[in-house]
């Protein structure tokens, strides 16, 4: 099997529990029946519990991957009558620009560099937007904004809040109701530590009251609302991947919920950027989540061949970049079943790769 005795540190899928491996390998069930709705509205509860959904927030859940929920998310949500404030900080946050200038929504690119958007009220564009939408972390530069800050912000600015927080669920504090967001989009892959496959999006009483009716037959949240009254989707789930998810959430109360896993993400990251702290490498930005570490190269090395070469040589895998920021960086992820031993592998790995020994 391909990469099966390799460790792994990508961004997505990221390292998966025994317990959820073991789900993946049973015969998939059939799922039009009131026991599999029975895991779909357990599904749907968990996820509002994990981000404080205000009372009357619905889940959607896609068969895809993630740039499809943000792009369902503007088709559904969004009309031309609306002028979005589209943050773009690196590749995600271009994707929802282009996302909007493909379906006609008028927006402004607000491209950001060097800064978390705490001083959002002062260095947002000025004029009239309807909405706000970020990726909450730039995946692709590893940096990380502050939704408190940009929550208030919506708030005081009567904006409709859309929040993509696919790659810091379960790692990073959110909170619907307390940070004033009307959509989050999730997926399955990242801090969920499933299969790719599924994605969820979140909506809020407010955001319901938003959905259009559409003129798209897969995307229309009209028909998941209708359907999800029954604990069911309109077309094929991704049956295996719900009853993994069944099973995470309960593995996510079970050892102590959602704020435990942010604080054991929080540890992992801790302990391996203090224990890299000799190696000739430095953070790429001073804003980095739980979730995933960001590592530039200060002897002259490409980060790109660095990233290959741990992967032929020692059988670990880091994510590289792509673009201009391909000899730059590259990106150690936090994300999944994480343990300071199995983090271990990796760090010695780097020591030996820079002929270093580690204290």
């Amino acid at each position: 099997m391909i990469y099966e005795d390799y460790y792994i540190f990508t961004p997505g899928p990221v390292k998966m529990s025994d317990e959820i491996l073991e789900i993946g390998a049973k015969q998939t069930p059939y799922f039009r029946n009131s026991k599999f709705s029975e895991v779909t509205f357990r599904c749907e509860a968990g996820l509002l519990k994990m981000v404080n959904a205000p009372e009357g927030s619905r889940v959607i859940f896609l068969t895809a991957s993630g740039t499809a929920g943000m792009e369902s998310v503007i088709m559904n949500l969004l009309t031309k009558e609306d002028k979005a404030l589209v943050v773009n900080g690196g590749g995600f946050g271009r994707r929802f620009v282009d996302i909007c200038e493909v379906h006609e929504i008028p927006h402004t690119n607000f491209e950001v560099k060097d800064t978390n958007l705490s001083d959002i009220a002062d260095s947002a564009p000025q004029g009239e937007h309807t909405a706000l939408v970020v990726n909450a972390h730039e995946t692709s530069v590893g940096h990380l904004y502050d939704l408190e800050a940009m929550g208030t912000y919506a708030r005081e600015k009567n904006l409709f809040f859309i929040v993509d927080a696919i790659s810091m669920l379960v790692t990073d504090p959110i909170d619907m109701s307390a940070q004033n967001i009307d959509v989050i989009i999730a997926s399955s892959q990242k801090g969920l530590a499933l299969p790719p496959a599924l994605t969820m999006v979140i909506l809020s009483p407010r955001a319901i009251e938003r959905v259009q009716n559409i003129k798209n037959l897969y995307f229309n949240f009209q028909d998941y609302l209708r359907n999800g009254e029954r604990g069911q989707t309109p077309y094929t789930p991704a049956v295996t991947v719900m009853l993994q998810l069944e099973v995470r959430l309960a593995q996510i109360e079970r050892e102590g919920g959602v704020q435990a896993s942010i604080a054991k993400a929080r540890e992992v990251a801790e302990y391996f950027r203090k224990s890299i702290a000799e190696l000739p490498l430095k953070f790429y930005t001073p804003y980095m989540p739980n979730a995933m570490t960001t590592l530039t190269p200060t002897d002259g090395k490409s980060a790109m061949d660095i990233v290959n070469d741990l992967e032929e040589q020692y059988k670990v895998m880091v994510c590289p970049n792509g673009g201009a920021e391909r000899d730059i960086i590259f990106r150690v992820s936090h994300m999944g079943d994480m343990t300071r031993e199995y983090v271990d592998v990796l760090i010695d790995a780097m020591y030996k790769y820079y002929g270093m020994e580690r204290k």
